[in-house]
């Protein structure tokens, strides 16, 4: 995307300000921003000395090889655009939504006050007790649907405001009526409250904009053409329904549309990501641009890659696995134990007890599995490879797992070893020791007459006391104590809770808790805890009393801070174990999937969320459940999606 932006700018076929790049999260947007930055800076510097990259393949070669006049034009677009940087659209999908929305005003069937909410479940579950109390409070029968299953529901409908409800027709005072009628009624309560309490939820943002662009003529349709005539969304196959509705009707036959997306990459479903919608798209493009060079792995690992995958079809025809070739033909790595690019390890069902047994636990495989993952990744370090020339480090090295209880195991056989291994996917900072001393420590400094509460914060990472030096120390240990709290609280009302994190480290909390055992992992959640109390303190304006209660919804798992994920520690020389959702693991030089052989299965699931086949006939699921319905586009066919509220049937 990168490239593609600095050749429309140097080519003078659009100017910065009028393209808009879109994303998949937060972070990718961010990460574009600063590479488009760094590729306009260096294609920059290429035309004012263009002599040495005539002959290179690439983008710059590519930039310089014209008359001195035009490379004289292209560096001044190009400095131009650097000059004009801030006045680019890279935003993910929601906030491209949100700025389109707020420029619309009252077209956009939005107030210009509304809040923005990051999680609607509370909200949700307010609607769901309030109508269910409503509708069977009173009633003398069994009502058709437990509170359990009236939440469910209303989630599941909720997060997929795109799908049809079905059945259609239903038997009246049926169970399946009472669930589809229930889910209506969720939809439209949730509605109205949102309006009356003036807050959106990230899915209203498209779905306003999705109706406010229906109409063809529509002065939102204008207004968008007029604003971004090049539009390029990364991560497309992980575009859900609605969001590609907004792009098609917006700019498809309008704008130059450029969609980029691997359909093999699709793993984002459970968060609305519709892989139907990339095919529907694809079939409507005028160009269809295939990567076949893979930039990052060697050839002989590509060469085993296709042996096993080669030619697959990955749950469509249209997502094929096809040949590739690569740019590193040779092996980076070498001086280990295997110069095997690819290897299965197998675990043989006699060393469980029988060859005969048909299945074995899950339990057992993964302790087997996990030591066996750090007996390899250790006999590899201790050859010591080189990569690409360098020593292979064991921050070179990632273990890409599914589960949180995998990455546990994982983390702990490599520790048992010897091994740094850093992983913080599951890891709640609220829920670590740090947030727990910062807990007491509050206390105390709230209470601080209390001796219980002073002895116990004297326990913490902050002062170090155990519990043979509280009794050696006494009354004057606890004086003392004492004394340092009031002068740190005191520190918390006048400076801030980062004035007492400081006071601390003077105290001397850094060296004592960098010499234990672990000690680097504690500092690091202690820094993070000081930054988010003192955050929320400055932002809400919360004194002690309040920040208190604060820390305390958020210990217990209630509150809904965002940034709940623990900090890694220290990356530098540790395998890093992530899960599949956060990285893939391409930009490492060795990578272990310990797990790749698991797959979950859900069971007995009483609401479904599929697909019509393409040309509306109904499609008949594993469960039984059949929908039916229209699906039609000047655009190509519609494949929506469905959610089942029945229950389940064989």
């Amino acid at each position: 995307m990168a490239g593609l932006v600095t050749r429309f700018v140097a080519e003078g076929r659009a100017r910065l300000d009028q393209m808009l790049l879109i994303t998949f999260g937060r972070a990718a947007s961010q990460e574009l921003r600063e590479r488009v930055r760094t590729q306009l800076l260096d294609a920059e510097l290429a035309l004012a000395d263009p002599t040495d990259l005539r002959d290179d393949p690439g983008l710059l070669g590519h930039l310089v090889n014209c008359s001195t006049e035009e490379i004289a034009l292209r560096r001044s677009r190009l400095r131009d655009a650097l000059a004009n940087f801030d006045a680019a659209t890279i935003a993910t999908t929601h906030q491209f939504c949100q700025l389109v929305l707020r420029s619309l005003g009252v077209a956009g069937d939005t107030d210009a006050g509304v809040t923005l909410v990051d999680d609607l479940r509370e909200l949700v579950t307010e609607v769901v007790d309030d109508l269910y109390l409503n509708l069977f409070g009173s009633s003398p029968h069994q009502p058709p649907i437990t509170r359990g299953t009236a939440l469910e529901i209303a989630l599941k409908a909720v997060s997929n405001p795109h799908t049809r409800l079905v059945p259609d027709v239903y038997a009246e005072a049926s169970a399946e009526g009472a669930r589809v009628e229930f889910a209506r009624a969720v939809l439209a309560e949730m509605e109205r409250r949102k309006r009356r309490l003036g807050i959106l939820g990230y899915d209203d943002l498209l779905t306003r904009l999705a109706t406010a662009l229906e109409d063809p003529d529509a002065p939102a349709r204008r207004q968008m053409q007029r604003r971004w005539s090049v539009v390029m969304v990364d991560e497309f196959q992980d575009t859900d329904p609605v969001q590609w509705k907004v792009i098609d009707a917006a700019f498809n036959g309008h704008s130059t549309l450029v969609l980029i997306g691997d359909p093999k990459q699709a793993i984002y479903a459970f968060r609305g990501g519709d892989i139907a919608t990339y095919l529907t798209a694809a079939a409507t493009a005028g160009q269809r641009r295939t990567l076949d060079t893979n930039w990052r792995s060697d050839q002989p690992l590509v060469d085993c890659l296709q042996v096993v995958l080669g030619g697959a079809q990955l749950g469509d025809p249209g997502i094929v696995v096809h040949p590739v070739a690569a740019h590193h033909q040779g092996s980076r790595l070498a001086g280990a134990p295997s110069d095997a690019p690819f290897r299965l390890r197998v675990a043989r069902r006699e060393l469980f007890g029988s060859a005969k047994r048909k299945s074995i636990p899950m339990d057992d495989l993964r302790e087997y599995i996990a030591r066996d993952l750090a007996a390899d990744i250790g006999g590899l370090l201790a050859a010591g490879p080189t990569y690409d020339g360098q020593p292979l480090r064991a921050g070179d090295v990632a273990v890409i797992v599914e589960t949180h209880k995998d990455a546990r195991v994982c983390r702990e056989e490599l520790a048992r070893v010897g091994i740094p291994a850093v992983y913080s996917g599951d890891l709640d900072i609220f829920a670590s020791e740090a947030a727990k001393d910062w807990l007491c420590l509050l206390e105390a400094f709230e209470q601080p007459h209390r001796s219980g509460l002073v002895r116990a914060a004297a326990t913490t990472m902050f002062f170090g006391e155990t519990a043979a030096s509280l009794q050696a120390g006494g009354e004057e240990l606890t004086d003392r104590t004492g004394q340092t709290l009031r002068a740190w609280a005191d520190r918390l009302r006048t400076n801030g809770v980062a004035a007492v994190f400081e006071a601390a480290q003077v105290n001397g909390m850094t060296e004592r808790v960098l010499a234990w055992r672990g000690g680097e992992r504690d500092m690091t959640d202690l820094a993070h805890l000081a930054e988010l109390l003192h955050e929320t303190a400055h932002r809400e304006g919360f004194g002690l009393p309040a920040l208190l209660d604060w820390l305390r919804e958020e210990c217990s798992g209630s509150g809904r801070t965002t940034e709940r994920t623990r900090r890694l520690d220290s990356d530098a020389a540790a395998v890093q174990i992530m899960t599949v959702w956060v990285s893939k693991g391409l930009q490492y030089p060795v990578v272990y999937l310990p797990f790749g052989f698991t797959r979950h299965v859900v069971k007995d699931a009483e609401l479904l969320v599929f697909h019509q086949t393409a040309n509306g006939a109904s499609t008949s699921v594993a469960r039984g459940i059949v929908a039916i319905g229209p699906t039609s586009n000047s655009g190509g066919p519609r494949r929506p999606a469905t959610t089942s509220v029945s229950p389940t049937s064989h």
